[in-house]
């Protein structure tokens, strides 16, 4: 379990193929921390630790994994977000996200608002998620909140803190990211369709 407040963005040192596997190395100042099969959010993403090396270490990420995110779009050197899974009794700063990515969105447009940022990101509404004004969403692990909700895109505001310390200081229009919808509403969308 995590919270979409970023910890720190690592370096992707390397990326081995292994079977229909990714063996991905990160180098991050985290990772002196890290313990091996302990949980780490990456862009979203919910990997287990499975080796440490100094300040690098390698997570796995299975086919259904790249099939479903943007981690198959990774290369050397890229930035990724990172984030520890969240301890009993802390604050919750940002929203409770579960590291399973619903699906991937494209940046479709991006505006500077002096002093802050527009991202506005297009995503497949048959698939059957949705957004609502001001509620919670995660865009590649980040908890955002949710502006200009329309059917199939939605716009989050980024302050300069959040630019500068995630990887939308990186992001570009086209690019693809991984969207985790607010879980409590996937339950009451569910719970209505149902009754």
């Amino acid at each position: 379990m995590f919270t979409g407040i970023v910890e720190e963005t690592g370096i992707i040192r390397s990326i081995k193929k292994s079977g229909s596997n990714l063996d991905i190395i990160v180098n991050a100042k985290m990772t002196p921390e890290l313990k091996i099969d302990q949980s780490v959010s990456h862009n979203g993403v919910c990997l287990t630790v499975v080796s440490i090396d100094n300040d690098n270490y390698t997570v796995t990420a299975v086919s259904e994994t790249l099939e479903k995110t943007n981690l198959g779009d990774l290369k050397e050197k890229d930035f990724v977000n990172l984030e520890r899974g969240m301890k009993l009794g802390d604050r919750l700063d940002g929203h409770i996200v579960q590291g399973h990515v619903d699906q991937t969105a494209i940046c479709k447009e991006i505006k500077e608002k002096d002093g802050s940022w527009e991202f506005t990101f297009e995503y497949d509404s048959t698939i059957g998620n949705i957004t609502i004004e001001k509620g919670s969403i995660t865009v590649n692990g980040v908890s955002l909140t949710v502006v200009n909700s329309k059917k199939n895109e939605f716009s989050v505001a980024i302050i300069p803190y959040t630019y500068n310390h995630t990887t939308f200081n990186n992001l570009k229009k086209g690019a693809k990211v991984n969207l985790e919808f607010d879980v409590i509403g996937k339950y009451v969308k569910r719970i209505t369709e149902v009754s």
